[in-house]
């Protein structure tokens, strides 16, 4: 069984106004490849779930600079002033979300949890229009699961089933955006055949994949140009 398909094949589940989350921190651990794709494709009215906004001309920070994202939640957006002007501007909706809540959020879509519960920003304006809760003589706030209609991730090595290895810090918040997602498109630097990746290096399973292209790599002398 290979879950190997062309790029476009794969970006042709991504539809305007479909939900995608990405894996990444600053570029590093976005898909080059796929989302290349989703901006030759011309999808727009996406609603994108991740670490942060990126940079204007690199990773995930492309979609948002050409206006593709009508909604983004992250947990920052200061490398990317493009997000900053287009959330001022009214055209581009953006809940911002603490890192470590974030990520967790991520993880109970992924683990299949109503919610997590919180005391970061209890009292600030994290809290507002969020249900309290009482647990043995403290209030949390109930922050909600985040599920994606489409997931994208990027790792080093994949096999022909999905299971992934990641780069160092490129890992990031991949692995719990595969688990997170309805459907899982990962993009990987290598594909090799089931059986070669060593069962201790493999730190998401295959079980949470759905498709796997083949990484065209960045320029990133360009990129950042």
């Amino acid at each position: 069984m290979t879950k190997v398909k062309a790029v476009h094949d794969a970006v042709s589940r991504i539809e305007n106004g479909t939900t995608v989350m990405y894996g990444g921190f600053g570029g590093i651990g976005n898909p080059p490849t796929i989302i290349k794709t989703i901006l030759e494709k011309g999808i727009r009215d996406l609603t994108l779930i991740g670490n942060d906004a990126g940079f204007p001309h690199v990773g995930i920070g492309q979609l948002i600079t050409e206006k593709r994202a009508k909604k983004l939640i992250a947990s920052h957006i200061g490398s990317n002033p493009n997000a900053g002007k287009l959330m001022h501007d009214g055209e581009l909706e953006i809940e911002f979300s603490p890192q470590g809540t974030l990520v967790e959020r991520m993880r109970a879509g992924g683990s299949g949890l109503g919610g997590i519960l919180v005391d970061i920003g209890i009292d600030g304006l994290v809290a507002e229009n969020k249900q309290k809760v009482d647990v043995d003589g403290k209030t949390y706030l109930l922050e909600t699961p985040l599920i994606a209609d489409i997931a994208i991730v990027f790792a080093k090595k994949a096999d022909t089933y999905g299971n992934l290895i990641f780069d160092k810090s490129a890992r990031n918040t991949n692995p719990l955006v595969a688990m997170a997602g309805n459907l899982t498109i990962v993009e990987a630097e290598e594909i090799v055949p089931i059986g070669e990746l060593d069962p201790e290096e493999i730190v998401t399973p295959g079980a949470f994949v759905d498709i796997v292209v083949k990484s065209e790599g960045v320029n990133w002398k360009w990129v950042w140009e």
